[in-house]
Protein backbone atom coordinates (compact mmCIF):
# COMPACT_ATOMS: atom_id res chain seq x y z
CA UNK A 1 0.00 0.00 0.00
CA UNK A 2 0.86 3.93 -0.33
CA UNK A 3 1.73 4.71 2.82
CA UNK A 4 1.44 8.34 4.73
CA UNK A 5 4.64 8.74 5.37
CA UNK A 6 5.54 8.47 1.45
CA UNK A 7 2.48 10.93 0.54
CA UNK A 8 3.81 13.43 3.58
CA UNK A 9 7.40 13.25 2.35
CA UNK A 10 6.23 14.40 -0.99
CA UNK A 11 3.75 17.10 0.65
CA UNK A 12 7.16 18.20 2.37
CA UNK A 13 9.11 18.24 -0.15
CA UNK A 14 6.85 20.22 -2.28
CA UNK A 15 7.40 23.02 0.43
CA UNK A 16 11.21 22.71 0.67
CA UNK A 17 12.33 21.86 -2.97
CA UNK A 18 15.95 22.37 -2.69
CA UNK A 19 19.09 20.03 -2.23
CA UNK A 20 19.83 21.28 1.18
CA UNK A 21 16.68 20.01 2.01
CA UNK A 22 16.69 17.06 0.45
CA UNK A 23 20.16 16.07 1.92
CA UNK A 24 19.13 16.66 5.65
CA UNK A 25 15.90 13.90 4.92
CA UNK A 26 17.85 11.59 2.53
CA UNK A 27 16.74 9.07 5.73
CA UNK A 28 13.07 9.75 4.85
CA UNK A 29 14.09 10.09 1.33
CA UNK A 30 15.40 6.13 1.42
CA UNK A 31 12.15 5.17 2.96
CA UNK A 32 9.76 6.66 -0.05
CA UNK A 33 12.34 4.65 -2.07
CA UNK A 34 11.60 1.45 -0.91
CA UNK A 35 7.54 2.26 -0.85
CA UNK A 36 7.29 3.41 -3.99
CA UNK A 37 8.90 0.36 -5.38
CA UNK A 38 6.64 -1.92 -3.17
CA UNK A 39 3.37 -0.14 -4.75
CA UNK A 40 4.90 -0.49 -8.12
CA UNK A 41 5.54 -4.03 -7.64
CA UNK A 42 1.88 -4.14 -5.88
CA UNK A 43 0.54 -2.83 -9.24
CA UNK A 44 2.09 -4.99 -11.72
CA UNK A 45 1.13 -7.93 -9.90
CA UNK A 46 -2.72 -6.78 -10.14
CA UNK A 47 -2.78 -5.65 -13.45
CA UNK A 48 -1.06 -8.92 -15.15
CA UNK A 49 -4.26 -10.53 -15.13
CA UNK A 50 -6.52 -7.40 -16.57
CA UNK A 51 -3.84 -7.14 -19.75
CA UNK A 52 -1.35 -9.91 -19.90
CA UNK A 53 1.34 -7.93 -21.98
CA UNK A 54 2.38 -6.71 -18.70
CA UNK A 55 3.82 -9.54 -17.62
CA UNK A 56 7.57 -9.02 -18.23
CA UNK A 57 7.54 -5.31 -16.43
CA UNK A 58 9.79 -4.85 -13.56
CA UNK A 59 9.48 -2.09 -11.06
CA UNK A 60 12.54 -0.05 -13.14
CA UNK A 61 10.35 -0.59 -15.93
CA UNK A 62 7.74 1.86 -14.48
CA UNK A 63 9.60 3.68 -12.22
CA UNK A 64 11.20 7.79 -12.61
CA UNK A 65 14.16 9.47 -10.96
CA UNK A 66 12.94 11.81 -8.71
CA UNK A 67 15.22 14.32 -10.14
CA UNK A 68 13.66 16.69 -12.38
CA UNK A 69 14.98 17.95 -16.10
CA UNK A 70 15.35 21.45 -15.69
CA UNK A 71 17.32 21.93 -18.90
CA UNK A 72 14.48 22.91 -21.12
CA UNK A 73 12.21 24.83 -18.37
CA UNK A 74 11.62 27.77 -16.33
CA UNK A 75 10.85 25.88 -13.71
CA UNK A 76 14.48 24.77 -11.93
CA UNK A 77 13.04 22.96 -8.87
CA UNK A 78 15.39 19.94 -8.76
CA UNK A 79 13.13 17.26 -7.11
CA UNK A 80 9.33 15.68 -8.34
CA UNK A 81 6.67 16.41 -6.03
CA UNK A 82 4.52 13.60 -7.06
CA UNK A 83 4.76 9.64 -7.14
CA UNK A 84 4.56 8.55 -11.07
CA UNK A 85 4.12 5.04 -12.17
CA UNK A 86 4.02 4.30 -16.32
CA UNK A 87 2.94 0.64 -17.12
CA UNK A 88 2.94 -0.10 -20.84
CA UNK A 89 4.18 -3.25 -22.73
CA UNK A 90 6.57 -0.54 -24.45
CA UNK A 91 8.08 0.31 -21.05
CA UNK A 92 9.39 4.14 -20.91
CA UNK A 93 11.34 4.22 -24.35
CA UNK A 94 8.06 3.66 -26.81
CA UNK A 95 4.93 5.58 -27.45
CA UNK A 96 2.95 2.65 -27.17
CA UNK A 97 -0.42 3.48 -24.81
CA UNK A 98 -0.19 2.67 -21.03
CA UNK A 99 -1.58 2.83 -18.05
CA UNK A 100 -0.49 6.19 -15.36
CA UNK A 101 -1.04 6.40 -11.80
CA UNK A 102 0.09 10.04 -10.03
CA UNK A 103 0.02 9.97 -6.80
CA UNK A 104 0.40 13.31 -5.12
CA UNK A 105 -1.42 15.42 -2.25
CA UNK A 106 -3.99 17.25 -3.66
CA UNK A 107 -3.72 16.00 -7.30
CA UNK A 108 -3.86 12.55 -7.56
CA UNK A 109 -5.12 11.10 -10.48
CA UNK A 110 -5.18 7.74 -13.01
CA UNK A 111 -5.09 7.75 -16.94
CA UNK A 112 -4.35 5.96 -19.53
CA UNK A 113 -3.99 6.07 -23.44
CA UNK A 114 -1.03 7.69 -26.07
CA UNK A 115 0.17 11.24 -24.70
CA UNK A 116 1.03 14.05 -27.57
CA UNK A 117 2.03 10.71 -30.12
CA UNK A 118 4.60 12.33 -32.46
CA UNK A 119 3.40 12.95 -36.35
CA UNK A 120 4.31 9.80 -37.37
CA UNK A 121 2.18 8.23 -35.10
CA UNK A 122 -0.55 10.23 -34.93
CA UNK A 123 -1.07 9.24 -38.47
CA UNK A 124 -0.78 5.79 -37.91
CA UNK A 125 -3.90 6.56 -35.40
CA UNK A 126 -6.11 8.63 -37.47
CA UNK A 127 -5.68 6.23 -40.09
CA UNK A 128 -7.02 3.29 -37.50
CA UNK A 129 -10.07 5.92 -36.98
CA UNK A 130 -10.41 6.59 -40.16
CA UNK A 131 -11.46 3.03 -41.10
CA UNK A 132 -12.21 1.63 -37.75
CA UNK A 133 -14.02 4.76 -35.63
CA UNK A 134 -16.66 2.76 -34.68
CA UNK A 135 -14.50 0.47 -32.65
CA UNK A 136 -13.29 3.59 -30.97
CA UNK A 137 -17.38 4.95 -30.43
CA UNK A 138 -17.89 1.69 -28.52
CA UNK A 139 -14.55 1.57 -26.38
CA UNK A 140 -15.31 5.33 -25.32
CA UNK A 141 -19.40 5.09 -24.70
CA UNK A 142 -19.29 1.58 -22.74
CA UNK A 143 -21.32 2.46 -19.45
CA UNK A 144 -18.37 1.24 -17.46
CA UNK A 145 -15.86 3.50 -19.32
CA UNK A 146 -17.84 6.71 -19.13
CA UNK A 147 -19.02 6.47 -15.23
CA UNK A 148 -14.95 6.20 -14.46
CA UNK A 149 -13.26 8.66 -16.94
CA UNK A 150 -16.59 9.89 -18.24
CA UNK A 151 -14.51 10.46 -22.26
CA UNK A 152 -11.47 10.48 -23.94
CA UNK A 153 -10.09 14.36 -22.71
CA UNK A 154 -10.58 17.66 -24.96
CA UNK A 155 -9.43 21.08 -25.34
CA UNK A 156 -8.43 23.83 -27.52
CA UNK A 157 -4.48 22.77 -26.85
CA UNK A 158 -5.07 19.06 -27.66
CA UNK A 159 -7.82 18.57 -30.07
CA UNK A 160 -7.95 20.45 -33.58
CA UNK A 161 -10.68 23.38 -34.26
CA UNK A 162 -10.87 21.98 -38.31
CA UNK A 163 -9.80 18.55 -39.92
CA UNK A 164 -7.20 17.27 -40.41
CA UNK A 165 -5.53 17.26 -43.77
CA UNK A 166 -7.05 15.08 -46.12
CA UNK A 167 -9.82 13.96 -44.04
CA UNK A 168 -13.45 15.49 -44.90
CA UNK A 169 -15.36 17.24 -42.24
CA UNK A 170 -18.22 15.45 -42.31
CA UNK A 171 -16.45 12.00 -41.47
CA UNK A 172 -18.59 9.95 -39.05
CA UNK A 173 -15.47 10.08 -36.94
CA UNK A 174 -14.31 13.22 -37.04
CA UNK A 175 -14.35 14.24 -33.73
CA UNK A 176 -12.03 11.72 -33.00
CA UNK A 177 -9.77 12.44 -35.99
CA UNK A 178 -9.51 16.26 -34.65
CA UNK A 179 -7.63 14.66 -31.69
CA UNK A 180 -3.65 15.18 -31.41
CA UNK A 181 -3.97 13.45 -27.84
CA UNK A 182 -5.40 10.24 -26.97
CA UNK A 183 -6.28 10.04 -23.27
CA UNK A 184 -8.55 9.94 -20.18
CA UNK A 185 -8.12 10.63 -16.63
CA UNK A 186 -9.89 10.26 -13.29
CA UNK A 187 -9.22 11.97 -9.92
CA UNK A 188 -8.10 10.18 -7.09
CA UNK A 189 -9.22 11.63 -3.83
CA UNK A 190 -6.12 11.85 -0.77
CA UNK A 191 -8.21 9.62 1.41
CA UNK A 192 -8.16 6.81 -1.23
CA UNK A 193 -4.44 6.56 -2.18
CA UNK A 194 -3.19 5.78 1.43
CA UNK A 195 -6.46 2.83 1.66
CA UNK A 196 -5.36 -0.50 2.49
CA UNK A 197 -7.17 -1.82 -1.00
CA UNK A 198 -6.16 1.07 -2.61
CA UNK A 199 -3.77 -1.00 -5.20
CA UNK A 200 -6.82 -3.26 -6.06
CA UNK A 201 -9.28 -0.91 -6.48
CA UNK A 202 -7.00 1.43 -8.93
CA UNK A 203 -6.57 -1.61 -10.88
CA UNK A 204 -9.68 -2.42 -11.45
CA UNK A 205 -10.51 1.16 -12.69
CA UNK A 206 -7.22 0.90 -15.05
CA UNK A 207 -8.39 -1.82 -16.54
CA UNK A 208 -11.26 0.12 -18.03
CA UNK A 209 -8.84 1.45 -20.09
CA UNK A 210 -7.01 -2.10 -21.71
CA UNK A 211 -9.86 -1.70 -24.62
CA UNK A 212 -8.78 1.70 -25.70
CA UNK A 213 -4.94 0.94 -25.10
CA UNK A 214 -5.59 -2.15 -27.27
CA UNK A 215 -7.47 0.14 -29.68
CA UNK A 216 -4.37 2.37 -29.76
CA UNK A 217 -1.43 -0.30 -29.61
CA UNK A 218 -3.55 -1.92 -32.87
CA UNK A 219 -2.87 1.22 -34.86
CA UNK A 220 0.59 2.25 -33.77
CA UNK A 221 2.05 -1.51 -33.70
CA UNK A 222 -0.16 -2.23 -37.65
CA UNK A 223 2.20 -1.80 -40.84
Amino acid sequence: MVSKASIKFLSDLKKNNDRDWFQANKDRYELYKQNYQQVIEAMIAEMIPYDKALQALTPKDCSYRINRDIRFTKDKTPYKTHMPIWLSAGKKNTNLAGYYVHLEKGNSFIAGGVYWPDASDLKKIRKEIDFFYDDLAKIVNDKAFVKVFGALERNDENSLKTSPKNYDKDHPGIEFLKLKCFTASHKIDDGEVTSSDFIPKIAAKLALLKPLNDFLNRALTSD
